[in-house]
Order: structure tokens, then sequence, then C-alpha cells
């Protein structure tokens, strides 16, 4: 039976409906209060005068269809199909940028704490979300600072030789070494940021009281100390946030700017009456963008699993579903959540505001604006997870053609701009590459070891890093590597191999563009083609690889010539370094002729030189 046929058969009660098309596969996903009305309507063909319906009715092929006891349940099924399905014809969130958390990972021996922005279920507790994002790095700066708990990506299931440079700046209590503290102590410090971060404060400065107190009679004063400065911090942060719970109530404010096939939407959440985070969201694919729809999709699908909902939530226009919506809301967030469309005064200017933001968001992704280099470093850090926004990257590349002259490069990037000075480039040791591949008398042994980019990686990285501990200079805030998983672990045992155990490391792999972030790795980050961030990192690798290619060919094209000279009886390598600095390249020898040579070399062997080389040429 044919879909259009189908849907005159359908029951006028409320559902979901989806198209597929001839290949199966679900390109759109709706619910409706009575499905066949709303089903048979995409067949009309007074409606295919919209761009998106005349497209959609173009491609359905299948047409199937779940009916439900009402439109709460029609809603909530809908979201959860877009969700599975990913279909074409539906707004499908995506953005750089989610709500911000803290991670406690209560399952480990020694709890840690991260910045986030993904929920995962891991055993983990999360703790949020925080607005704005810098008010989560505060909260990590502040755990660090006072209970030494860290954030970091050291294998804490078996001990180090020395700690990280985390320790040293006494901003972690150093369970990755044996004798640095006790399991008692760490406990206690864990315990302590798990009652911060769950809001226990009250019960917090009540231990905390104790323990001063309990120092003070044993007379260790010093920690006695300690225990009264963290307890003058919690006072003072708990009457700051009395003050911001008085000021008023939350509100959320969505705008958006489209050219179809391309959208931008910001998310502005207010609180107290000020702005104290935002949210951006880009499209690049909405061919079929229908204003109507494009509100409460992205709506349900910002708030219907959210962990937090405001108070209010304000948009540019009204839309069908939005009494349903709020009454599901409502039920879920335990208080009122009103959505509404601001028509003047205030609100409308605030709502005005987020839409001029949403504009200037959409010149800057989509027209190409380059971003201040505060700006691309934050959003890098937020991008890859990063504790600290990295002020500086060194990247590196493996270049060689089946094993042979192996070598590799090094850029930089530095506060916005490449660093030509600090360039390196690396004649790979470890690998057998000076010949031209494997030879007849090559183990196979040797052979792997030619094409080991994995060993190369090691040998590079750890030679960089040895020589920046002996110099005593810093590391870097992120180190880049042009590969996938396999050679971002052969880079961190690199740096493991140095006692270097947390620091900032990312790999780039060269088709898909994925990112993996070490310590993430089953967290691999997909950044849109117009992500500046993913614009930086790609100009980054591409520059590393250039590098590395043109030091393989300069290499090479030595390697080459000189055998070619050498190759002739008679012709040792101190000869052919000599005509080489004199002539610059096998053909000026050529060209030179006998009684030029004779110069240089003796008649005899200069005859010999002409002859060959003039054979060489012959061949094909």
């Amino acid at each position: 039976m044919e879909p259009k046929e189908k849907a005159a058969l359908l029951p006028e009660k409320p559902g979901v409906y989806l198209f597929r098309d001839a290949g199966g596969r679900v390109i759109y996903v709706g619910k409706a209060r009575l499905l066949r009305n709303r089903v048979r309507s995409y067949f009309l063909e007074s409606r295919w005068i919209d761009a998106k319906t005349g497209s959609l009715a173009r491609e359905i092929a299948e047409l199937e269809t779940i009916v439900v006891d009402n439109e709460r349940e029609a809603l909530a099924l809908e979201h959860n199909l877009i969700k599975q399905h990913l279909p074409k014809f539906n707004v499908v969130l995506r953005d750089d940028k989610t709500y911000p958390y803290i991670k406690f990972t209560a399952a480990e021996k020694y709890p840690r704490v991260y910045f986030t922005r993904r929920i995962r279920k891991d055993g983990s507790l999360y703790f949020g979300p925080y607005f704005p994002a810098g008010l989560a790095r505060r909260i990590l700066h502040f755990v660090h600072k006072r209970f030494l708990v860290p954030s970091c990506t050291v294998d804490l299931t078996r001990t180090h030789p020395r700690p990280c440079l985390q320790f040293y700046i006494h901003r972690c209590l150093g369970p990755c070494v044996a004798g640095l503290t006790t399991e008692e102590r760490y406990a206690e410090a864990a315990h302590d940021v798990k009652m911060l971060l769950e809001g226990r404060r009250h019960d917090l400065i009540k231990s905390l009281e104790e323990r001063m107190a309990t120092a003070a009679e044993k007379e260790l004063y010093e920690q006695a100390a300690s225990y009264r400065d963290l307890l003058r911090t919690l006072e003072d942060i708990e009457e700051r946030q009395r003050i911001a719970a008085a000021q008023g109530d939350d509100t959320d404010v969505l705008a958006y700017h489209a050219e179809p096939p391309l959208v931008a939407a910001n998310l502005f959440h207010l609180r107290g009456g000020q702005v104290v985070d935002r949210r951006e969201f880009y499209w690049e694919d909405l061919d079929a963008f229908d204003a109507k729809e494009f509100v409460p999709s992205l709506l349900k699908q910002l708030y219907l699993e959210a962990e937090y909902l405001p108070k209010a939530i304000h948009v540019p226009e009204e839309f069908e579903d939005r009494e349903i919506l709020e009454e599901m809301l409502t039920e879920r967030a335990g208080h009122r959540v009103e959505i509404f469309t601001p028509q003047r005064g205030q609100k409308r200017a605030i709502l005005d505001l987020v839409r001029n933001n949403a504009a200037h968001s959409f010149e800057q992704r989509f027209r190409v604006m380059k971003p201040t280099s505060k700006a691309i470093g934050e959003a890098l850090q937020n991008a890859l997870n990063l504790v600290e926004e990295p002020e500086r990257i060194e990247c590196f590349d493996i270049s060689h053609i089946q094993g042979s002259d192996t070598v590799a490069s090094m850029v930089v990037w530095e506060k916005g701009r490449m660093k030509k000075s600090d360039y390196r480039k690396f004649i790979v040791r470890g690998a057998e590459n000076n010949g031209g591949g494997a030879g007849n008398g090559d183990s196979p042994l040797q052979v792997y070891r030619q094409n080991d980019d994995f060993a190369s990686m090691r040998e590079v990285v750890t030679r960089r890093y040895k020589r920046l501990q002996e110099e005593k200079r810093p590391m870097p805030g992120l180190i880049l590597i042009d590969g996938g998983i396999a050679q971002l672990h052969a880079a961190a045992e690199a740096l493991e191999s140095l006692g270097i155990i947390n620091q900032a490391l990312a790999s780039i792999a060269k088709k898909e563009e994925i990112l993996y972030v070490y310590g993430q790795e089953n967290e691999p980050i997909v950044l849109e083609r117009h992500s500046p961030v993913l614009h930086l990192i790609q100009r980054i690798r591409d520059e590393t690889h250039r590098f590395a290619v043109t030091f393989h060919r300069l290499r090479r094209g030595r390697r080459q010539t000189k055998s070619a000279l050498e190759g002739i009886p008679g012709i040792g390598e101190k000869t052919a370094r000599k005509l080489l600095k004199e002539f610059g390249s096998v053909t000026n020898v050529r060209r030179a002729g006998v009684e030029r040579l004779s110069e240089l070399i003796p008649r005899g062997r200069a005859e010999k030189v002409v002859a060959e080389l003039a054979k060489l040429q012959e061949q094909p």
C-alpha cells in the first residue's frame, strides 16, 4: 500500500509518525494530536509550495506510526525517536559547548575531580551545571589548592618514581608515589571535596571546626591554621551564594539567525537578572528550514533531559506544543516552568540582544571571521576539555617512504601564531633508515623497525622533552600528535619514561579528523567542519606535515645524489662531497665536462665520472 493510501486509514488519535526513504532510512519523525489529519496533510500538493514539505514528500517511500494515549506521551516518544534515528529532515541539536559539570570519580581508590561537559554512567558523581563555565574551573582550582585533590590523567593503580609538578606546587597530595600521603589522609580530603560539591557546606564547616580544635589541642598549629584559612574561604562562599540567590529568578533566552542551509542559535542564561553564560549552536545542512518547527524541536532536545531547568524560557515566537512542553518541564523540575514570547519592555530588549548575538555568531562561524587568540584558546580548552588554556602547542609528525630516510618534525603555535624560530627537525636514529629500505640481509625485526612509526614517535618525543628537562625549560600547554590512538599512546609512553605524567596530550587522525585526548580516549571528539578549533588544529597539523615532508625530501635527495656519484668506481665519499660542494648537483657535474672537472680531480677520474653519468642519463 502506498504511503498516501495508508495515511487515509490512520486513526484520529494522538501518536508519532516516521517517514522512511527507499533505502529504509528514517528521514523524518513527527508527533500529532490527530494522526490521520497530520500525516495526510503531507501528501496535499497545495502544501508542496513549502520547501521542506515538498522535499520531504518526494522522498517518502514508507510510513510507520505509533499510537499513544495522549499528546504528552507523543511528545516524549518523538523526542526519543529523533535522538535514536537522527533524521535528516528533523532539527537535530549539535553544539560545540554543552553544560559544564564537575566529575568526582567516586569509584576510584583515590577519587579525583574533573571539569567535563559529558555525563556518563561510569560510577562517577556529577555536580552542576555551573554558570558560567569559569565558575566550575574556579571551584576546581579551589579544590586543588585547598584540598589537594587533583585533576590528572595519571594511572593511580600503580606507583610512579616521582610526582608531577602539581605536587611540588602544593596542589596535589601525591597519591601516585608511595610514601607521600596515606590512604586515610587522602580519603579525608576526598570526603571534604564531596561534601563541598554536594552543597553540604554547613556539615563541612562543622567538621573542619572540630578538626581545627583537635589540631590546636595537639599543638599542631600549622595544621590548625590551614583549617582556619579554609573555614574563612568557605564562609565567604556561603555568604556570596545567599546574596546571589536573593537577587531574582533564573531565565533562559533563546534566539536564532537563519540563512538556510546555515543556521546559528544562541541560548543566554540569566541569573539574578544578569547574563552569566551562553551557548552557541550551529547547523550546516538545514536546506528545508522551518521556523515554526525549529524552536520547539530545539527546546525539546535542550530541556526534556536536562539536569537543571530554569523558571522561565523566552523564545522568539509562539509554537504549537508550548503548553504541553510547559507541563512536562514543570513536572520534571518540581517548580513552575514558563515558556513565552516577550512583546515589549526589558524582556523584549534582552530577546533582541540574544538575536543580535546569534547573528554575530553566524558571521563568526560562517563568514570565516578570524577570532582573537584569546577566544580561540578558550574554545580549544573547552573543546578538548583541558585543565588550562594552552598558550603554546607543540605538534609532531613522522615522515618516510617504506621505512627509508625516516625523519620527524615539530612545529610550534604560540599565543595565536606559528612560531617558526622554534620549529625543530629530527633524524630518527632508532630505525635502520640510512639505506633505501630493507635489504636482502635485513632481518624481519629490522624491516619492522624501519616501518615502525610508533617507535619513531617514542624516540622523537623522548629526545625533545628530555632536552627540555635538562635545560629546565617549561613544558608546552598542549602536545599534539599527527596520528591516531596508537601514535598518541606512543607519545604518552615516551613522556612517562621521562617522569612526565600529567601533560596535556592529544592527537588528530588524518582522514576522519577525529581528535583523541589522552586519558579521554573513550570520548573521541568530532568537531564540525566550520569549527574554528578544528581549523586551528588542522592548520598546525598541516604545517607539521609540510615541514616533515620537506625535510624528508631534502634528506632523500641528498642521499640519492651522493649515491649516484659514489656508485662510480674510484669515486669515494670525499670526492663526491667535493664535487657536489663545487657544482651543487649531479646534473651540473655532468654538464661541467672533463676539462672543468680536471681542475678538481685527476683527469682519469674526471673522464670516468663524465662517462658514467652519461650512461645513467641514457637509462630509462
